[in-house]
């Protein structure tokens, strides 16, 4: 099966290449092909001035891009990764800077690409046009050129990198759009069958009420009057009388246990709704172990760890940078309980977002808790623990 090609993973090979083609002209000038060493000046562009800190410049910049575009797009952008970036910019000024070209312009026009992902929009173009204007001392005292003509060369290569910028700005748009997008999907469907399953168990209960409402209390009074005709009755009469009399207890003991196999089987399966969630996530494997059926009554609270099994997968996809992530669900003693763990890098000291902080309001409502560890390098691991039913009240108040 051929490996899908998105918009990040087009992006990385796209840059690689472009890295690429830029080493070609670097390799055919540092072995001399069709130059003669003495025509070259001190300061061309030739074996001469192709040092080995051109050649490293040039295979930092190569390999910067790749650790850079490696999982992008998967999380914000750490201060690794902004030094990371820093590295890229340096090491293509330093490919036109001891190559005395401008290949390095070229490399920065690639580097432009990832500014969109990496950081905010206004650092972004910050960060284009400052490393733009920076290549301008190579063209100077590099290549000689006046400052008017060298403030021009940048400002063309500066209106290319605009280009290319802005190109990566709207796929980057795009594919937070398509994620928001799959995210309400799978949050609609998810609720869509929750609503299915509590329209179930609202139609059961009623056919069950209704069952005994009607039909028991029609059977109750039809065997009191039976009873009391088979005492009135004498001879085959009274036979007769008798039998229907039985009849009509066994026809009422039918009906109640209908009726209670109704309101037994009338909770929801929480696991129909739980397992769309983890489909068609990007970049993040979700691995989902639930018990099956997982049975709740209330609707409230199965809409309540419902939204925090949605949190848990979005906060693993924004803000954790896994590529796993683990949910465990079932019953334990009169309570559901949920334990979630990721692959991701963890944290030194958890600061609760709006995210944590709503999970653990909705929970803290229906009496649930919520438990949340996590170590750098070492990811994320949270436990829900939800009550089944609902606290009996004491003196009024709500346990």
């Amino acid at each position: 099966m051929p490996v899908q090609l998105n918009h990040t993973r087009l992006l990385r090979y796209a840059g690689l290449s472009t890295w690429a083609m830029v080493g070609l002209p670097l390799l055919y000038v540092a072995f001399g092909a069709g130059v003669s060493p003495d025509d070259l000046s001190e300061d061309s562009f030739g074996p001469q001035s192709m040092s080995y800190l051109g050649w490293a410049a040039y295979l930092l910049f190569g390999l910067s891009y790749a650790w850079l575009t490696h999982g992008l797009g998967r999380r914000s952008a750490r201060p690794v990764e902004i030094l990371g970036l820093l590295l890229l910019t340096a090491s293509a000024i330093g490919v036109s800077y001891y190559n005395r070209s401008g290949l390095g312009s070229v490399l920065l026009m690639t580097a432009a690409c990832l500014l969109p992902w990496l950081l905010s929009l206004r650092a972004g173009i910050a960060w284009l046009i400052a490393s733009q204007f920076a290549v301008m001392p190579v063209f100077v005292y590099g290549l000689h050129f006046p400052v008017f003509e060298a403030l021009m060369q940048s400002l063309l290569y500066t209106g290319f990198s605009v280009f290319v910028f802005a190109t990566s700005l709207i796929a980057r748009q795009q594919a937070d759009a398509r994620e928001e997008q799959r995210r309400l999907n799978a949050e609609l469907r998810a609720t869509r069958l929750l609503l299915a399953e509590s329209a179930r168990v609202n139609e059961r209960t009623r056919i069950s009420r209704e069952l005994h409402d009607l039909l028991g209390h029609h059977l109750t009074a039809l065997s009191l009057n039976l009873e009391v005709a088979g005492h009135l009755a004498e001879g085959r009469a009274k036979e007769h009388v008798s039998q229907a009399h039985t009849l009509a207890r066994l026809l009422l003991t039918d009906v109640r246990e209908a009726v209670s196999q109704l309101r037994e089987g009338g909770a929801m399966d929480l696991s129909v709704a739980l397992r769309p969630l983890a489909e068609n996530v990007p970049s993040l494997d979700i691995h989902m172990d639930i018990e099956s059926p997982l049975t709740i009554d209330d609707p409230e609270r199965a809409h309540v760890l419902l939204r925090c099994t949605q949190e848990i997968i979005t906060n693993a996809v924004r803000h954790s940078g896994a590529r796993h992530l683990w949910i465990d669900a079932r019953r334990d003693n009169g309570a559901i309980v949920v334990t979630a763990r990721d692959d991701g890098r963890g944290a030194d000291l958890l600061v609760a977002g709006n995210g944590l902080r709503g999970m653990r309001e909705r929970l803290a409502q229906q009496g649930g808790t919520l438990d949340i560890d996590t170590r750098p390098g070492d990811g994320f691991r949270l436990r829900l623990v939800l009550p089944i039913a609902a606290a009996p009240a004491v003196q009024g108040v709500a346990a």
